[in-house]
């Protein structure tokens, strides 16, 4: 499992997630305007993804274009067990039952979990 990626990072990696390879400056303009981040910010988390083997770059004349080493579901499923691992001691029973307490399942979300588990017995 590659080191933990900040919420920073994590916008950085969807954006290559979501096309790739792309250079430092195409990573700037596509990252949401409402992050109001300069480009020397994502140049500087651009580096800590590639410190964390996370993303690679290739030369491509003077500049560099840059791409995703982990999958966004690889990702996916690793955050999603290290936060059930430390939150609910790794079982998922309990985040379920703690969503369910609090009412933050809808119907539909609850039609979804039933369907899930109906598939998952066939």
């Amino acid at each position: 499992m590659p080191e933990r990626i900040s919420d920073a990072e994590h916008a950085v990696m969807e954006v290559l997630w979501e096309q790739s390879p792309l250079t430092a400056q195409d990573v700037v303009e596509r990252i949401p305007a409402e992050r109001d981040w300069s480009a020397n910010t994502v140049k500087t988390l651009i580096g800590r993804l590639l410190a964390k083997n996370v993303i690679a770059h290739e030369a491509d004349g003077r500049r560099y274009l840059y791409r995703p080493l982990i999958e966004r579901g690889e990702y996916v499923v690793g955050e999603s067990q290290r936060l059930i691992d430390r939150l609910f001691g790794g079982k998922l029973t309990p985040l379920v039952a703690h969503l369910a307490e609090r009412d933050a399942l809808t119907g539909e979300d609850i039609a979804e979990i039933e369907a899930l588990l109906k598939d998952l017995k066939q």
